[in-house]
């Protein structure tokens, strides 16, 4: 495939995207003016598309609302931010990466062989939550695809007996 077809068809895809993303905000009046929102940047695609997608709607509504790119450093082996930092920095995206080493405190509670993905998951939304008040933002925004919102529920489902994401 071409360069231009690759590009054609990628922006094809952002506008699909925009006009979904938009029309959701609208629909569920997600975003007010004057809303500070903060984006939860994992580093993974989907939380990139959602910022990209965040800040062009921003852009095109006149800037009526604040966006902040945050991000939990849960001190995992291996964890290498510098490429997110970069990303960021060039596309001129306020944002904070913040250290927080639940890491640890996962595996001192839970036994080795066992999943720690409820632990884990509660301990990072403990410390998106507190950051967020802290810091005065209206919104959190989190980049979830189907599959994410599936995995959640099963777990919630499976692992606590209730459902709930």
């Amino acid at each position: 495939m071409s360069h231009q077809k690759k590009s054609m068809q990628s922006s094809k895809i952002e506008k699909k995207l925009l006009h979904y993303t938009g029309k959701a905000i609208a629909d569920y009046n997600m975003i007010q003016p004057g809303d500070k929102v903060m984006v939860c940047l994992s580093g993974g695609k989907d939380s990139y598309t959602l910022l990209s997608l965040l800040k062009i709607l921003r852009q095109n509504s006149g800037n009526k609302f604040e966006l902040f790119a945050f991000t939990l450093d849960q001190s995992q082996p291996g964890w290498d931010d510098s490429g997110l930092r970069a990303w960021l920095t060039e596309n001129n995206i306020p944002y904070e990466i913040l250290t927080k080493n639940t890491y640890a405190i996962v595996k001192e509670k839970i036994p080795e062989g066992k999943t720690y993905c409820s632990l884990c998951s509660r301990l990072r939304r403990g410390n998106i939550y507190n950051y967020a008040e802290k810091n005065g933002f209206t919104k959190i925004a989190l980049g979830h695809h189907r599959d994410d919102l599936v995995r959640s529920l099963l777990m919630s489902i499976l692992y606590n007996g209730e459902i709930r994401h």
